[in-house]
């Protein structure tokens, strides 16, 4: 059941109401005609009377319990019918009018609900003419006039079943080519990252080569196109994730301040770039969240504020609100006209200014933090003035009770000097990429491009996830850890839609990163491995 259809339902209930009341001052109206016998319409605004007192309480329960019931959407339309047939029964002659709404309830249910009700709700209306052309005087004396409602009653409904069937065909093609996009997408996406990935990973084997400062400075600007089309990639793969609905939030207590630190830590570089400042006021907050999904939210608006605040510094914070927290981010860049606001939250929507045609995106940014809020429940407000700078807060954080974790034995192993890791990877250029950079920091490297011969005795185990139709990452992990019989610590590495990766791999602690991984991302994830070892590591102490 989805939401579209708990709110027709609703509706349904919301205009039962507004009809049933312009229904009753129509037959109070009628009754104080001086045509009209008053005494006949008495019985009519008494049921009537009865009628709303019974549709009141049903719309309660329907908002109290949304969802598919048949037998309450069958009461309903009961109700709705027998009222109908009273008021045309006693009514007669000046109950006529009430007819319309007979087809309002034939055609609101099927047009709501779909042709099975819409079958069901003709069937019973065409009953009900029966019973009141079979009860009263008057339409016996009119069977020309009954005969045509009849033929009304038959055919309109059958032209909307005809209608529904073409709105469905029509949508269910629609939505099978926006899958069929959002899939290609996703996997040009992920075959453009693997080269992409390794290309980063080379480049950071570069910088560590001794360079000249001419070739630190050509190996720096080809770390910078790659981190953007790296973000244009991520912006793909999060609108395809958004696309396909089946994304289920699972909400845990997250340490908010090491959530935006991490942020600020992956966008140091972007904004030294930009010649931007980032400054982070500390918190130590928690609050009851997806982490993953509010760190994308908080990159994408970090990512929009380094874009269009160059040479400005930026600022993010937490502010304490009466529903929550709200974590909020600040520039000083050109700001917004008001007449944008209402749009910068759609796709590929992009405010231009003089001299801003070298500012990279696609303009999925806003869009995707704005259909993110939805899945977290919270709010997105964004504050601008042109020439002062823009604010956007994403408010309603739910505060939790901070994680209790165990203390941490200190360790001196900071660096990664003999460092035993498996490396499993299938594509050559990755899998060479990757060990370079991982001896480049002194870890011994022993490789694997398939799940073959995997009894290793690494200290930590870096994967690729899609490993071709055979086998998976997650997979080879397990298989190591049996081999050994205890859980060795592990580190996915993916092209896919890592917040779906992250819930699969969530009950067996294995780290995600989402490609083209950054080397201080690998980096950091692998220290923070090293903390939680309990097997001391061999130093090398030649190494740096």
């Amino acid at each position: 059941m989805n939401m579209t259809e708990k709110n027709s339902e609703l509706d349904q209930a919301t205009l039962r109401l507004t009809v049933s009341t312009c229904a009753s001052l129509y037959i109070f109206v009628v009754a104080l005609l001086p045509s009209s016998d008053f005494a006949t319409y008495v019985p009519i605004m008494w049921y009537m009377a009865f009628f709303i007192s019974v549709a009141v309480p049903l719309r309660m329960a329907i908002k109290r319990w949304p969802g598919h019931f048949f037998w309450r959407r069958l009461f309903a339309m009961a109700h709705d019918y027998t009222g109908i047939a009273f008021a045309m029964i006693v009514g007669g002659e000046g109950a006529l009018p009430v007819y319309a709404a007979l087809l309002w309830v034939t055609l609101g249910n099927g047009m709501r609900f779909g042709s099975r009700y819409l079958t069901a709700a003709t069937l019973i209306a065409l009953s009900m003419l029966v019973m009141i052309f079979m009860l009263t005087p008057f339409w016996r004396a009119q069977p020309y006039m009954f005969l045509m409602l009849i033929v009304t009653t038959i055919v309109v409904p059958a032209y909307a079943h005809i209608l529904l069937k073409r709105t469905r065909i029509a949508s269910e093609e629609a939505i099978a080519a926006n899958q069929e996009k959002s899939r290609f997408l996703a996997q040009a996406s992920h075959d453009l990252r693997q080269p992409i990935h390794s290309i980063g990973l080379f480049t950071a084997c570069l910088r560590d080569a001794n360079l000249g400062g001419e070739e630190l400075r050509l190996v720096d600007n080809i770390d910078r196109s790659l981190h953007t089309v790296s973000q244009l990639f991520r912006s793909i793969l999060d609108i395809y994730t958004l696309d396909n609905g089946k994304l289920e939030p699972r909400a845990e207590p997250v340490n908010l301040g090491a959530l935006l630190q991490e942020v600020v830590k992956q966008n140091t570089e972007a904004a030294r770039w930009a010649g931007i400042e980032l400054r982070l006021r500390p918190c130590e907050h928690w609050v009851n969240v997806n982490a993953g999904l509010l760190t994308t939210m908080v990159q994408n608006l970090v990512s929009n504020a380094i874009k269009y605040a160059s040479g400005e510094p930026v600022l993010i914070g937490v502010r304490r609100q009466a529903k929550g927290l709200a974590v909020v981010v600040y520039d000083k860049g050109c700001g917004i006209a008001a007449e944008h606001l209402p749009d910068v939250f759609k796709e590929f929507y992009r405010v231009r200014h003089a001299r801003d045609k070298d500012v990279e995106g696609l303009g999925l940014g806003l869009s995707i933090v704005k259909r993110i809020s939805q899945l977290l429940n919270v709010d997105v407000d964004i504050r601008s003035t042109p020439g002062r700078g823009t604010q956007v807060a994403i408010s309603g954080l739910k505060h939790a009770a901070p994680k209790v974790v165990a203390p941490r034995m200190k360790s001196t192993h900071e660096r990664l000097n003999g460092l035993r890791i498996c490396l499993i990877e299938d594509d050559a250029n990755v899998l060479l990429a990757t060990k370079a950079l991982l001896e480049k920091w002194g870890c011994v490297v022993e490789t694997h491009s398939d799940a073959d011969t995997l009894a290793s005795d690494c200290d930590i185990i870096i994967a690729d996830f899609d490993l071709g139709t055979k086998v998976s990452g997650a997979e080879c992990i397990a298989a190591i850890r049996e081999f050994r019989g205890q859980e060795i610590p592990a580190l996915v590495i993916t092209g896919h839609e890592i917040e779906r990766i992250r819930q699969s791999l969530h009950a067996f602690n294995i780290s995600v990163l989402a490609k083209p991984v950054r080397p201080p991302e690998l980096r950091n994830v692998l220290l923070e491995q090293v903390k939680s070892m309990k097997c001391e590591l061999p130093v090398d102490p030649s190494r740096d």
